[in-house]
């Protein structure tokens, strides 16, 4: 097969721990045809949708990859289009999903679906299973998050398009800190944001339980809060801890897999804490590697058997 990963610049991935390259190792190992190409490569010529590429091959030593000549292609030339450029989903991320919806009209195979992506915000997700969502409020109103404080005691604010656990505070009814915390989020008012009341079982870990093509891996990995910190993420210092999805975690992911696969959303990590379902992840989910290396589950190979089987 032939595969493109529209990626973050290479130099910026992390290739001990980055979830595309686990995935790009794996189709390499198999012998498909690996291209790269950044989001600024997405183009339109008139009503056409292009894609400059360039080949991609792991390499050793310092220099761990070596590309070929930048070629352009049409986007159905290949056989999968994999978009895992990360968050923020700004303006730009916003356009590239127009491109890549083109290009899926063009007959190209995009995951994720960039309808869906554009559809489903990662926070305002889990309005699609209130049933599994712990109490919630979006708003930018100072005033209702105040109100909301009141009545949970204890919340989480957080903006509706970060990611790795960025500009999240956790805030208490006596924080004395409250006013300029709002005032920051909300940039006074004008930034509509997401606070949930806050859960203890974060102490046990944020867990992350990857789905693939509607299906959740059989292991979660729970990042615990290091350090006296609120956030598990990875990015802020958590420690990921490879764990058996329990009994609630497979009545949450059956239940929202069934409806990601109607939607094309063929990989996405969900956030659970506890109970409750928290975020839906469907830019990039990661998590594969640190899975991959505490149990006997390869979620990248689990990934390309799907892949190749979703083929007609």
């Amino acid at each position: 097969m032939r595969i493109a990963f529209i990626l973050d610049p290479l130099d910026s991935l992390k290739l001990y721990k980055d979830t595309s390259l686990a995935i790009m190792r794996e189709a390499e190992a198999r012998g498909h045809a690996l291209f790269v190409a950044m989001q600024h490569d997405l183009f339109l010529r008139h009503n056409e949708a292009r894609l400059r590429v360039r080949p991609f091959q792991f390499s050793t030593g310092e220099n761990w990859y070596k590309l070929g000549e930048i070629q352009e292609e049409a986007p159905q030339n290949f056989d999968a289009i994999l978009m895992r450029k990360d968050p923020p989903f700004d303006n730009e991320y916003l356009y590239s999903t127009y491109l890549l919806e083109q290009a899926a009209r063009q007959g190209a195979r995009v995951y994720n679906n960039p309808v869906a992506i554009r559809d489903w915000n990662e926070k305002l997700a889990v309005l699609n299973f209130p049933q599994f969502a712990p109490t919630f409020l979006v708003t930018s109103e100072q005033s209702l998050i105040r109100e909301f404080l009141a009545e949970q005691q204890d919340i989480v604010v957080k903006p509706l398009d970060g990611m790795g656990g960025s500009s999240v505070f956790r805030l208490k009814k006596d924080d004395p800190n409250l006013g300029v915390i709002l005032e920051t989020i909300t940039r006074h008012g004008s930034q509509t944001i997401m606070a949930q009341r806050y859960l203890p079982a974060i102490t046990q870990g944020d867990k992350r339980i990857i789905v693939v093509d509607g299906d959740p891996l059989p292991y979660a990995l729970a990042r615990i809060p290091q350090n006296g910190e609120t956030r598990g993420n990875l990015a802020a210092g958590g420690k990921g801890v490879a764990q058996p999805l329990s009994v609630r975690d497979y009545e949450i992911a059956n239940a929202v897999g069934t409806v990601l696969k109607q939607k094309g959303l063929f990989l996405v990590g969900l956030d659970v804490i506890g109970e409750h379902l928290t975020e839906i992840n469907v830019t990039s989910p990661t998590g594969m590697v640190e899975i991959a290396a505490q149990t006997d589950c390869n979620p990248a190979a689990i990934l390309l058997d799907r892949l190749t089987a979703s083929f007609p």
